[in-house]
């Protein structure tokens, strides 16, 4: 006789079938499982050790406070669906099956994590423990040490996290599919959620992950790193901000809500996690260790909450006005705990949108920015698999770049030339060893930096490879949509429009020193970050 099969849609569906018989019939939840005042004990004693470690005291309560006011767990919660979709033929789960797994691979934090609730949700209805994996493969895409030890430290606050919610935290050594199908089978899993990107490398492992499980095991993925899910906000490529703006904000509403919490598990596993050994990780990883991990960004969620209430009591005044400036401070510095999904996009909108009455400009170009240029950058790369190739660029920029190829250009440097910051441009110069001092580049400058490179490089081909390539090997948020998106803006005209042609660019738009010096105090920028001789 086969297995009887349960939905893996929760159970939101049968229950709009049920009667209101089998409702008063159906085994009421135990209070102490959900009670808020458990999970105020939990989020309390999560903050306590935030303390220790130097979070943000005062906006880590008014989150906590925030969710416990939203629901007392996320089987209270009415959770929008269109976050999720399925990824296996099958959404039944099995009746021997022994727990859930969230296969957390962007979205590195606990709180703040739809797909993680998500995981938790089905879990909780299906009275089964909750495991947490993360694939560590030991090398990734020209990632350095820089880029692992900011991910490995933040996963280590993960893992801490999740030991005190009893969710074990399982780090697996290798590619997601020689890992985590044998994970799987091994412990009769009983269905998967994961988190999205839209990246070539995350839709390959999803795909090998897929392939490698039990055809009965259900899998599916949530948006996790979006406000409005990617395959919602639009079901095409956008042509740009202009085409996409209205799209997102007509969905803001249904989607840019408050989180309810993660809780403390109630249904214990069988299946315990192995000790992480975090130095033996590091030590075991095949990377460059030649570029050094920064100080002015330490990893981790607490961290990046931090950095999100100083943006907002010392640097969001001054955003509206001064963001353009490489001189000043007005960033939030926030993208690298954006990247690795330490901190979660829609919980700094959350936040900032507060003080709209107060600073208007300031904010409306922060949602700008963080909101619908971010997911515009998301959705060229999940509907144009070249987002890192000229062959991605749309048809007239690609022709007319293609036209001036052969045009004379004033200079040329190599590679390491360029990695060194030896060019007759000290404002480049300086702009490029600020990437390589700290693992950032102010934003105004990552557009004349990579627009130059265009000049200075033999075809747009070579210019977009070692655009692509310097900016991963020292961005800390490299790798990452936002960053294809940039390199193909300033040297394929993506998300831009045709300008008056000229050598070298055609009609890309163009950059020059001479407009940067109009814009803010160059001098002042090259003195602070000038290349030692």
């Amino acid at each position: 006789m086969a297995p009887k099969k349960r939905s893996l849609g929760d159970g939101d569906e049968q229950e709009k079938t049920e009667t209101q018989e089998n409702k008063t019939k159906r085994k009421p939840l135990q209070k102490h499982q959900f009670s808020k005042s458990n999970v105020v004990q939990k989020e309390e004693e999560n903050k306590r050790e935030g303390e220790k470690k130097g979070g943000a005291e005062g906006l880590q309560e008014v989150v906590m406070q925030s969710r416990l006011q939203t629901a007392s767990s996320v089987l209270e919660f009415r959770f929008n669906k269109q976050r999720v979709r399925l990824i296996s033929q099958d959404c039944h789960l099995q009746d021997h099956s022994q727990a859930f797994v969230y296969w957390m691979s962007r979205d590195q934090r606990v709180q703040d994590n739809w797909a993680f609730l998500y995981a938790q949700r089905l879990a909780l209805k299906q009275k089964l423990p909750l495991h947490v994996c993360f694939c560590l493969a030991p090398c990734f895409l020209g990632a350095t040490i820089r880029h692992y030890d900011f991910m490995l430290r933040g996963l280590e606050e993960v893992a801490e996290e999740c030991e005190k919610l009893h969710i074990p935290f399982h780090l697996l050594l290798g590619l997601p599919k020689d890992v985590l199908p044998a994970f799987v089978q091994a412990h009769s899993i009983g269905g998967i959620v994961t988190d999205f990107s839209p990246l070539l490398h995350h839709t390959q492992w999803v795909k090998d992950v897929q392939d490698g499980l039990p055809k009965q095991v259900p899998f599916v993925q949530v948006d996790a790193h979006n406000i409005v899910p990617c395959w919602i906000a639009s079901d095409k490529q956008e042509y740009g901000a202009r085409t996409i703006r209205h799209k997102i904000h007509d969905r803001l509403p249904h989607f840019l809500t408050e989180f309810p919490p993660v809780i403390c598990h109630p249904y214990p596993s069988n299946i315990q996690a192995e000790p992480v050994d975090w130095n033996a990780c590091r030590a075991g990883l095949q990377v460059d260790r030649s570029v050094k991990e920064v100080s002015w960004a330490k990893p981790g969620t607490a961290s990046g909450l931090t950095m999100l209430q100083s943006f907002i009591s010392q640097r969001l005044p001054y955003f509206g006005s001064d963001r353009n400036n490489p001189n000043k401070d007005a960033l939030s510095n926030l993208s690298p705990w954006f990247h690795f999904g330490q901190v979660s996009v829609q919980r700094a909108i959350l936040e900032v949108q507060k003080h709209r009455s107060r600073y208007p400009d300031s904010v409306a170009n922060f949602v700008e920015e963080a909101v619908v240029r971010r997911e515009l950058a998301d959705n060229f790369c999940f509907y144009n698999k070249n987002y890192d190739k000229l062959e991605g660029a749309y048809d007239w920029a690609q022709t007319t770049l293609r036209l001036h190829a052969k045009d004379k250009r004033p200079h040329l440097y190599s590679l390491e030339q360029l990695e060194s910051g030896k060019t007759h441009d000290p404002l480049w110069n300086a702009a490029q060893m600020q990437m390589v001092q700290e693992g950032k580049m102010h934003g105004f400058l990552r557009m004349y930096w990579a627009k130059k490179i265009l000049e200075w490089t033999r075809s747009p081909e070579e210019a977009l490879e070692f655009a692509i390539y310097l900016n991963d090997r020292f961005q800390l948020d490299g790798r990452d949509p936002n960053g294809y998106v940039g390199c193909m803006w300033s040297i394929c005209g993506i998300h831009d429009q045709g300008w008056a042609e000229r050598e070298i660019f055609g009609k890309i738009r163009y950059m020059n020193y001479a407009g940067c010096k109009r814009k803010f105090d160059v001098a002042e920028f090259e003195r602070k970050y000038s290349p030692a001789d």
